[in-house]
């Protein structure tokens, strides 16, 4: 229900009527019940245009809103805020309209693009750690939450499979024989090995620097050496991914190494368009805002990340024709990718309406503000983490009883990785996140278990009641602010949609639940004496709150339960 985009629209008819065009029109939600539900405070921006008072400019607005049963109240405040009610009849009639339908009445864009989303990112030569957790659980719901708003996704995980380092991992995989596929089962520890051998064995590294040689060459013996130790690495990519519950798939893998071939075209196109400079023998382009510039090519004819990118640019745009890339990286490289897209449309890899995006997020912290690290101080992997979180979950559900062993290790599991999940995707994702085991599986606050819970206990209710729901009828305040909540579930979506921002959602979802809450301590559902058409009523609320926060939570990659 696009709330906003209705209120706006008569608005703009009010303005008309007065002779008035505003493009900016942003009618916004009142800050506290008493203001009405949304506002609108545009007048004092248009005092000086039309050499009026604000609340003279307000009242003509008023005066010519047309006639809407959208509307209940308007009211004039303050210097001339407009503070706008909605309807309890159309609010009613709104969430009935909505109460069996998956998609809770949010139509798919009339006007799709293509989006790619590039998130994930592992580098192939080590196992997954938590510096990948938050690419890949911001990017995997911003993909979730495009498509459902019907734009055509293309997941990207853009791998690092490329580089020098993979001579030395080649080498030593060659050096261990066939039926060494084991001791890839600790990718962290197959390169500290390989790693020595490198640094205390000449003889094995000039081997390994002739395998990179042979390698980018295209030797059919290294190639093959390489796409197993790819392959190998690539499995353990799966099975966090398969564990965190994310839609990645070897797919969606567009590794640096695809763009090998186009890396010389990328450094030609540039130097074609004049756009290259030598800088102590390295290729480089100039920026006018940026300190440094974007080096494109080394003094020994080495491509750079930047290269690489470009050459991905100019893929997504050109080959896929996509117009938004986002790029889900952390704020360290900001300046690199503010360089490599101003250098892409420069250069017309990228035409100047396509949107180039670095969607950034900050570090994960320990409680003491410090990076994330073991006990020991090294780095956390991934699936060790996971694993954690399963195992914490399966202490903290407190109703153990009512579970099997089965039901309740896979309990645990949607609860401990719909925990990890939560918790980041609820705060500011250009924040640096702090991580506390004891506030992402804590049942009060903004977490995943808050909303699992009220789900389950949603479910409960209407199986008791064996789901006979009727029409939507509202009652008190309470209830009217709770029906208005779900009405806006479309807006914080499309918001999200554009800001790239998912907690926003993780937001709205605690203004609904606790609203939800304080709606069920104080109107009954269930209890003897009710009337039947209240009764029905509330439960078709009830259901209506459950499929938004199961749809909200499907969208960020978690689970709900049907009990808990």
């Amino acid at each position: 229900m696009k709330i906003k985009e209705q209120l706006n629209s008569l608005i703009a008819d009010a303005l008309n009527a007065i002779n008035v065009t505003d493009s900016n029109i942003q009618v916004v939600e009142a800050g506290k019940p008493e203001f009405g539900d949304y506002q609108y405070n545009g007048a004092m921006g248009l005092a000086k245009i039309l050499k009026k008072k604000p609340r003279d400019i307000a009242q003509d607005i008023v005066a010519n809103i047309p006639n809407s049963d959208m509307i209940e109240k308007l009211e004039i405040a303050g210097p001339g805020f407009i503070n706008i009610t909605i309807s309890s009849k159309w609010i009613a009639k709104r969430v009935d309209e909505i109460k069996d339908d998956d998609r809770l009445g949010i139509a798919k864009k009339s006007n799709p693009i293509k989006v790619v989303v590039d998130y994930s990112g592992p580098n192939m030569a080590k196992q997954m750690h938590v510096g990948h957790l938050r690419s890949t659980i911001i990017g995997d719901t911003l993909a979730n939450l495009f498509t459902f708003l019907g734009d055509d996704v293309i997941r990207q995980n853009h791998i690092g499979d490329w580089g020098t380092q993979f001579g030395m991992l080649i080498a030593y995989l060659e050096e261990l024989g066939k039926g060494s596929e084991g001791s890839l089962k600790d990718l962290e520890q197959f390169y500290k090995d390989a790693k020595k051998r490198f640094d205390e064995d000449e003889a094995f590294a000039t081997k390994s620097r002739e395998y990179v040689v042979k390698l980018q060459g295209g030797d059919i013996h290294c190639l093959e050496l390489w796409e197993n130790f790819i392959d190998k690495s690539l499995g353990h990519c799966e099975e966090v991914y398969s564990k965190l519950g994310v839609n990645l798939t070897r797919d969606d893998v567009k590794a640096e190494s695809s763009y090998n071939d186009d890396l010389a075209n990328i450094i030609k196109e540039l130097e074609d368009k004049g756009l290259l400079q030598t800088s102590q023998g390295a290729k480089c382009v100039f920026l006018e805002d940026s300190p440094n510039p974007l080096i494109v090519q080394k003094s020994d004819g080495g491509y750079l990340y930047a290269t690489t990118d470009l050459a991905a640019i100019k893929f997504r745009c050109q080959k896929l024709k996509a117009k938004r890339v986002s790029y889900v990286v952390d704020a360290r490289q900001s300046e690199h990718f503010k360089q490599v897209f101003e250098v892409a449309k420069k250069a017309d890899f990228a035409p100047e309406d396509t949107i180039l995006e670095h969607i950034s997020f900050g570090m994960m912290l320990d409680k003491s503000g410090k990076p994330f690290k073991t006990r020991d101080g090294g780095t956390v992997k991934l699936i060790d983490l996971l694993d954690e979180a399963v195992q914490r979950a399966k202490k903290s559900i407190t109703r153990r009883d009512t579970f099997n062993e089965n039901e309740l290790e896979k309990v645990a599991e949607i609860v401990g990785i719909g925990a990890v999940k939560y918790s980041d995707l609820s705060i500011n994702r250009e924040s640096n996140y702090i991580f506390d085991w004891d506030k992402m599986l804590s049942l009060d606050g903004n977490t995943s278990l808050y909303q699992q819970y009220a789900y389950a206990r949603i479910q409960s209710i209407l199986r008791k009641s064996e789901r006979v729901l009727g029409d939507i009828k509202i009652g008190d305040e309470l209830e009217r602010r709770l029906a208005l909540k779900l009405l806006q579930l479309e807006d914080i979506l499309i918001t999200t949609a554009k800001d790239a921002k998912p907690h926003y959602i993780a937001s709205y979802l605690y203004d609904l639940t606790t609203l939800f809450m304080k709606f069920y301590e104080n109107n009954p559902i269930l209890k003897d004496g009710i009337d039947e058409d209240i009764k029905k009523s509330r439960l078709a609320l009830a259901s209506v709150v459950a499929n938004t926060i199961k749809l909200s939570l499907d969208i960020m990659g978690i689970a709900v339960l049907e009990r808990l």
